[in-house]
C-alpha cells in the first residue's frame, strides 16, 4: 500500500487513513510527515487554542505557504471540516490539532472520508490527529510520538512507534537533515580489542619493567 516514510522503511504511515501523533513534540512530526508530501496542507484548529506554529518553526521543515489553516469555533466543527477536506481530496496531508483524543465514531468517520478521498480527488489524503501527552484516540491506524532527544545533541528527536496494527513498539534517535526529519546513523562499534582510554593502550603496549630486567639477567 502507498505510504509516507521518515528515512525507514518501519517508520511508515499509510495513505488514506488516519493516523496519531502525541508526545510534546507532535507539530514537529506532522510537519516533518508533511514536509515529505510536498503539500499542500489542511491545518484545522480550534479558535483560541493556547498553542499554534511558529513561522520560523515551519520553515525549518517546508515551506509555509504550503500550509492552508483552517480555524473553527468548537471541537465537533474540527473533526466535520477534517472530513471535508479528506473527502475532497486535494491536500496530501490534513491535520487536526486537538486538545484530547476523539471518540471512536469520529475515527471512523475520518477512515471512511479519506477513503473517498482516495477514489475522488487528486491524490490519496493522509489523515493526522494531534493528540497531547501519550494520545490514545481509538481506531487509528498507528500511533506516534515524538519527543526532544537533548542527552543526544541539539537537533535530536526520539520518536517511538506506540502502536501499529502489524508492527511492535519501537524507538528510533533521529535528527535534521538536508531532505528532513531522518534516522540517525548507526554510531561504529568500538573494537573489544581496543581500550576506551587511549592511556590504557599505550600502558599495554609497553614492556613490562620487571619482565624486561628478569629476560637481561
Amino acid at each position: 500500500m502507498p505510504e509516507v516514510t521518515l528515512g525507514e522503511a518501519e517508520i511508515a504511515l499509510r495513505l488514506g487513513r488516519v493516523h496519531e501523533l502525541c508526545g510534546s513534540a507532535r507539530r514537529t512530526l506532522a510537519l516533518a510527515v508533511a514536509a515529505e508530501t510536498g503539500g499542500p496542507v489542511v491545518w484545522v484548529t480550534v479558535q483560541g487554542a493556547a498553542e499554534t506554529l511558529c513561522a520560523d518553526a515551519i520553515a525549518e521543515l517546508m515551506e509555509p505557504g504550503q500550509i492552508l489553516f483552517v480555524t473553527v469555533p468548537k471541537r465537533d466543527m474540527l473533526l466535520w471540516a477534517m472530513e471535508e477536506a479528506l473527502r475532497d481530496g486535494q491536500a496530501p496531508v490534513v491535520v487536526g490539532d486537538l486538545t484530547a483524543p476523539p471518540a471512536m465514531v469520529p475515527v471512523r468517520r475520518l477512515h471512511l472520508a479519506a477513503e473517498a478521498g482516495c477514489g475522488g480527488g487528486v491524490c490519496r489524503p493522509l489523515a493526522l490527529l494531534l493528540t497531547p501527552d501519550d494520545g490514545g484516540a481509538p481506531g487509528i491506524e498507528t500511533r506516534w510520538s515524538l519527543e526532544p532527544a537533548h542527552h543526544e545533541g541539539q537537533g535530536h528527536w526520539t520518536i517511538s512507534r506506540l502502536r501499529a496494527r502489524m508492527a511492535p513498539p519501537r524507538e528510533w534517535v533521529m535528527m535534521h537533515t538536508r531532505t528532513g526529519l531522518k534516522p540517525r546513523a548507526p554510531r561504529p562499534k568500538r573494537s573489544p580489542d581496543i581500550p576506551a582510554n587511549p592511556a590504557d593502550f599505550a600502558r599495554n603496549s609497553l614492556p613490562d619493567p620487571e619482565e624486561t630486567t628478569q629476560s637481561v639477567g
